[in-house]
């Protein structure tokens, strides 16, 4: 794949990947904000009223006539939390134009995701009442409805916590208290504040040249407001726990089996983050079926129906989730502990590491094989500043070494547990 690389306008970005793989193209444009409690909400609202109708097409069902008559392409919403940024916009796919019997398609493709991000249908220029009360209540359902899987609860519920005064503690969704106070005259202000401010950043993935895609994009977003460019963005990366022990919080609800989620702050490796080491570290705890976590609090002790953990690179936060009878709460929180201990003291088998490694590069060789992967690992590669490509970071997880992972394994610090359990519990 190429890849390419410029700058639109100020603080209006484009990664392109030339590729002849795919029978179909990719595309997103995404506003970077601060995330922030009070605005979270509202910027998670701003992608979906904005889908519900343009200047041109008015309602959602002329912006899907339109899209049939592209050969089926789509645009969604996407809102994600990125670290402790908040990355709101759209995600497109279409038929490549090879395959379709006149070209053009790209270029109708980001004629109407400019024409949806500068020319939202409003009255008086504000957005319309009517959407803005619909999507509130459908936010505030995709909101409720974070609670369906226990699993991902727990460990929400667990960041909520253990990040209580960090930015990072929000939901991508924000929170209900400032989703049911979403007012249409508000949120257009903030739409109107949040695109003049915000880098943007658009990824195309695809046959075309990055120069073609280039022009394109700055035909369809030439109006794009630009004003004073909140250049400050980024993550608080904290490295020690917040007390000297581990901070427990318990939770009851309705279940008939536990959830131990167990955060770590990842610590002095985050001064200079090695990705591809971070990734086999987490790998050899808790990130893979040869996992330490996996073969021996799962399978060979019998502490937990599943146990595994997840790193943010960017957060620079180990979680580990686990689900649990209720009265095996202290012997397998004290064995997940344990086996963070024996890689401290470098404890890992070369059968463990190689297995480790093996996983994270057939992981990461297999973004490839998606677009919508390749945009989130280049957007995040953006957001940290490089520009390694998934081949790269596989080739450099295949050279680390088990003390590297020791190393990291001895700089993380416990900060907080979370047990859900069950209410006769």
């Amino acid at each position: 794949m190429d890849y390419f690389r410029t700058e639109l306008a100020p603080c209006v970005w484009l990664t392109a990947l030339r590729t002849d793989k795919f029978k179909t193209g990719c595309l997103s444009a995404t506003l970077l904000t601060q995330l922030d409690r009070e605005t979270a909400a509202e910027n998670a609202a701003i992608p979906y009223v904005l889908r519900r109708g343009t200047a041109s097409l008015t309602d959602m069902r002329a912006i899907s006539a339109r899209l049939d008559g592209l050969y089926g392409a789509a645009v969604e919403p996407r809102v994600r939390k990125l670290g402790e940024i908040h990355a709101v916009g759209f995600l497109s796919d279409f038929p490549e134009d090879r395959y379709l019997p006149e070209s053009g398609e790209l270029e109708n493709v980001i004629a109407l995701i400019g024409e949806l991000w500068l020319n939202p249908n409003t009255r008086g220029g504000l957005f319309l009442p009517e959407y803005v009360d619909s999507e509130r209540e459908k936010l505030l359902e995709r909101i409720e409805s974070l609670r369906n899987d226990r699993r991902s609860w727990a460990v929400r519920r667990l960041i909520e916590n253990m990040c209580a005064y960090e930015p990072y503690a929000v939901s991508a969704l924000g929170g209900a208290d400032e989703a049911e106070n979403l007012h249409y005259v508000r949120l257009t202000k903030d739409y109107r504040a949040t695109l003049a401010s915000s880098p943007m950043e658009f990824f195309y993935c695809g046959s075309r040249s990055g120069d073609e895609v280039a022009e394109m994009i700055r035909s369809a977003m030439l109006l794009l407001p630009r004003g004073d460019i909140d250049l400050e963005l980024g993550t608080d990366v904290r490295m020690n726990a917040v007390e000297a022990e581990p901070r427990v919080f318990t939770e009851e609800m309705d279940v008939t089996q536990g959830v131990l989620a167990m955060g770590y702050r990842l610590g002095s490796c985050m001064l200079d983050p090695d990705e591809a080491a971070i990734r086999v570290f987490n790998a050899v705890f808790g990130g893979c079926a040869t996992s330490k976590l996996f073969t021996n609090v799962r399978e060979r002790l019998s502490l937990c129906y599943y146990a595994s953990s997840s790193a943010d690179l960017l957060k620079g936060i180990l979680t580990v989730s686990s689900g649990i009878d209720f009265d095996k709460y202290e012997p397998a929180r004290n064995e997940i502990d344990a086996q963070l201990d024996a890689m401290r003291a470098g404890d890992i088998t070369e059968a463990e590491l190689s297995a480790a490694k093996k996983a994270v590069a057939n992981s990461l060789r297999q973004i490839p094989d998606s677009p919508a992967a390749l945009e989130d690992f280049y957007l995040r590669q953006v957001i940290r500043g490089t520009d390694a490509s998934p081949d790269d970071m596989a080739a450099l997880a295949e050279d680390v070494t088990a003390e590297s992972v020791a190393e990291i394994a001895r700089g993380v610090e416990a900060d907080a547990v979370f047990f859900l359990k069950g209410e006769d519990a």
